[in-house]
């Protein structure tokens, strides 16, 4: 017990340059208060005491603003950075050395009585914001980028960012922390190279024209591009 409360103080110093005493990490970290309020919550539960686990699981939410059911198993040194909105389900699993922001959600999406949360793996972080809904699996080291919406496996050491959640960038080397600043926009990517594309098509269309291309069938392929961009304006070539 003193070894975990060791651990949990600690981890607070490491991921938390504005902590500055260990009295105030005790004093006004809701982050730190509702993890070992949970760790009280789910031994109730585990003894079968679960109206006690949901009560004070009910007391933590309405002094931190961070909502975890008892039932969630969550493993070593997690550390919740400020917190309020933070929502994790029943059948949610944390591994050790996990990090979330404000405002994530572990959520499920089945009223079935089974696995319906997510499952996050060792050293993943989790930025503000972020949603992770159903049964999903995300791997050791995985970065989840602020916003994001995520319904998919995440495989190992990934960083996921976009809605609906985008792997952009895979089997990188683990880092001490997510620059969210420095995330891909895969949607911005992506226009760019349809733009860089039309660019081209443009410049040969001129070259062509420059060489005396019959213009009958210049205007036949205008028309036939004309209409491929209509279709990919309409969301018909996605």
């Amino acid at each position: 017990m003193f070894n975990t409360l060791r651990e949990d103080i600690q981890v607070v110093f490491d991921k938390d340059p504005a902590a500055r005493s260990t009295l105030e990490v005790f004093l006004c970290y809701p982050g730190f208060h509702a993890i070992w309020m949970h760790r009280l919550a789910h031994s109730c539960w585990t003894h079968r005491l679960c109206l006690l686990g949901r009560w004070i699981s009910h007391m933590a939410r309405f002094f931190t603003g961070i909502e975890i059911h008892p039932g969630a198993m969550i493993g070593r040194r997690f550390f919740i950075d400020h917190g309020m909105g933070i929502v994790i389900g029943e059948t949610a699993e944390i591994g050790n050395d996990v990090l979330l922001y404000q405002g994530v959600v572990l959520g499920g999406t089945s009223l079935e009585k089974m696995k319906r949360h997510p499952t996050l793996g060792n050293d993943v972080e989790v930025g503000a914001g972020a949603i992770l809904l159903g049964p999903i699996t995300v791997g050791d080291g995985a970065r989840i980028g602020a916003g994001s919406v995520v319904v998919k496996d995440v495989p190992p050491g990934s960083v996921v960012v976009g809605v609906p959640g985008r792997v952009v960038e895979e089997k990188r080397p683990v880092i001490p922390n997510l620059r969210h600043g420095d995330l891909p926009d895969p949607i911005a990517e992506a226009i760019r190279v349809i733009l860089k594309e039309q660019e081209a098509i443009k410049s040969h269309l001129q070259e062509l024209e420059a060489h005396g291309f019959n213009q009958h069938e210049g205007e036949d392929l205008k028309a036939r591009r004309e209409l491929v961009e209509r279709q990919f304006s309409n969301g018909e070539g996605i």
